[in-house]
C-alpha cells in the first residue's frame, strides 16, 4: 500500500482497515480529527462546534518532525484540562493506535506519541459526588443565559434525571400548578427558582421541545459541556463540575 501524503486520508486507511463499529469509528474519526488541529499548532473550536468544523489539511510528514511531539504533548496538556484527564486519555490513546498502525506500513518513522503518558484519573465515586449546597447557590449565581439557568434550576429542583428534564415537552408543562403532566409515572414538581425562569424562558412557545438549540432538541452532550465550561471558574481545580454531580444535589434533597 502506497504512503498516503495527507492525514486525513491516513486516517481513513486506518480507520477502514480497523475491526470496529459504526459508534466506535465515529469517535475514533472525531478524535484523530480533533489531533490534526494540534498537528499544525492550532487549537480545535470548543464543543459541537468541534465536530462540524472543517479541519486543517495536514501533511502526514509532519508527524516525523521533531515538532510534532513537542505540540502533540501541549495539545494532550490543553485537552485534559479542558475535558478530564479520562477523555484526554481515550483520545491519546487511539492516537497511539493510528501512530502504530501507520508506523507499521512504513509511513512513519518516529513515534511522536511515545514520550507522552496517561494521567492519573480519579476514582469516579470522588468526582462525581455531589454538589453541596454552597456550590450549588454558587452555580446559580453564574451569569448564565436563561436557558441554561433554567435547566439547571429544573433540573436540581425537580430531582428528575438529566436525560428526564432534557426531554420534557412545553405542552407538558403546568406552570401555574409547578409540575408535569404525565401519564402512569410520578410526575415532576418543582420550586421558586424554576418557577420564575420558566414563564420567562417559554415566552411566545406554546409546543415543541422545552430545551433546544439552533438544531432542535438540547443534547445531553452539548448541556454537559456548557455546564462543565461556566463551572469551571468555581471548581478550585479548573476543570469544572459536572451536571450530574448538580443532578445528584437535587435528588438528594427530595
Amino acid at each position: 500500500m502506497s504512503s498516503p501524503v495527507d492525514y486525513a486520508l491516513a486516517v481513513d486507511r486506518y480507520l477502514a482497515a480497523s475491526p470496529l463499529g459504526g459508534g466506535s469509528r465515529r469517535v475514533y474519526r472525531i478524535a484523530l480529527t480533533t489531533w490534526a488541529w494540534a498537528v499544525v499548532d492550532r487549537t480545535p473550536p470548543p464543543g459541537a462546534g468541534r465536530r462540524g468544523a472543517e479541519p486543517p489539511a495536514v501533511p502526514l510528514a509532519l508527524l516525523d518532525t521533531p515538532q510534532a511531539a513537542v505540540r502533540l504533548a501541549a495539545a494532550f496538556a490543553a485537552r485534559s484540562a479542558a475535558v478530564g484527564a479520562r477523555t484526554a486519555n481515550r483520545e491519546l490513546s487511539i492516537l497511539a493506535g493510528a501512530v502504530g498502525w501507520w508506523r507499521q506500513q512504513g509511513w512513519l518513522s518516529v513515534d511522536p506519541v511515545a514520550g507522552l503518558r496517561r494521567l492519573p484519573v480519579e476514582r469516579r465515586a470522588e468526582s462525581e459526588a455531589r454538589l453541596d449546597a454552597e456550590q450549588v447557590r454558587a452555580v446559580f449565581a453564574l451569569p448564565a443565559p436563561l436557558r441554561e439557568q433554567t435547566l439547571w434550576h429544573l433540573l436540581y429542583e425537580t430531582g428528575g434525571t438529566i436525560e428526564r428534564v432534557l426531554a420534557l415537552d412545553i405542552d407538558a408543562l403546568d406552570l401555574p400548578g409547578r409540575r408535569v403532566r404525565e401519564h402512569g409515572v410520578r410526575g415532576l414538581s418543582w420550586g421558586d427558582g424554576s418557577a420564575a425562569l420558566l414563564p420567562l424562558y417559554t415566552l411566545g412557545r406554546v409546543a415543541g421541545p422545552l430545551f433546544v438549540t439552533g438544531r432542535g432538541r438540547l443534547s445531553y452532550r452539548r448541556a454537559a459541556e456548557v455546564f462543565t465550561a461556566a463551572t469551571r471558574p468555581l471548581d478550585p481545580r479548573g476543570r469544572g463540575w459536572t451536571l450530574r454531580r448538580l443532578a445528584a444535589a437535587g435528588r438528594a434533597g427530595e
